[in-house]
């Protein structure tokens, strides 16, 4: 081609190279936000030419024998060669309407469309973002980050009645159900996190012991 090629990376090939769909097209998308904007669609009229005469072919098979191979050959040829060079000013086309629907930003060089373009800035959303949308976003997060502080501090209130010495078992030794560091179990009911010394005389408890093996003290 003869111009230099621009969004070379925000944009898809949708072009068909055969049968009578056959035709150029192209979409371009924006480095922001990732909207598409597709360029007309053009016939390729090489193809299409052949695909006709592809059906014309077949039709008269019979009569025509391998002559007509050779027609359809013929076609073939054409329509390949001219492929390349219908396609770069197919898109050649395209690059110059896709320009009127997106801004290239002179900091980050990235192109984007309309609603990611700051107009008096001459630069994209991402470089010079919306001073009421950051005003906004900034006394959200100021609203979030006080919110939070305070439910730490009602937290850590609260905290103040927990005991992190008593004992705790996650998890029912008898039947594995997550107990959340209850005092009986959900789902058998079993006594967790119970002492391994009797209360009386420090005796040590055997797992499952009902009452001390050394004064016979209930556990």
């Amino acid at each position: 081609m003869s111009g230099e090629i621009y969004f070379s990376n925000n944009y898809r090939d949708l072009c068909e190279r055969s049968g009578t769909g056959a035709g150029f097209q192209f979409e371009f998308s924006c480095s922001r936000c990732h909207d598409t904007w597709r360029s007309p669609f053009e016939a390729y009229a090489g193809e299409r030419a052949a695909s006709w005469l592809r059906k014309g072919t077949d039709l008269a098979w019979n009569l025509m024998g391998n002559t007509g191979r050779g027609v359809t050959s013929a076609a073939d040829g054409l329509a390949g060669a001219g492929w390349g060079q219908a396609r770069d000013h197919a898109f050649e086309r395209a690059i110059s309407n896709a320009q009127g629907h997106f801004n290239r930003c002179a900091r980050c060089t990235d192109y984007v469309c309309g609603r990611c373009w700051n107009a008096a800035q001459g630069l994209c959303l991402h470089c010079a973002p919306d001073t009421a949308a950051e005003a906004m976003a900034a006394q959200q997060r100021g609203l979030n980050d006080m919110a939070a502080q305070r439910s730490y501090a009602a937290g850590q209130q609260a905290g103040q009645s927990y005991d992190p010495t008593r004992p705790r078992q996650l998890v029912c030794p008898q039947c594995r159900t997550e107990t959340h560091g209850a005092a009986y179990c959900s789902g058998c009911g079993y006594h967790l996190a119970q002492s391994t010394q009797c209360a009386s005389c420090s005796a040590v408890l055997p797992d499952g012991a009902a009452f001390c093996p050394g004064c016979g003290t209930r556990r």
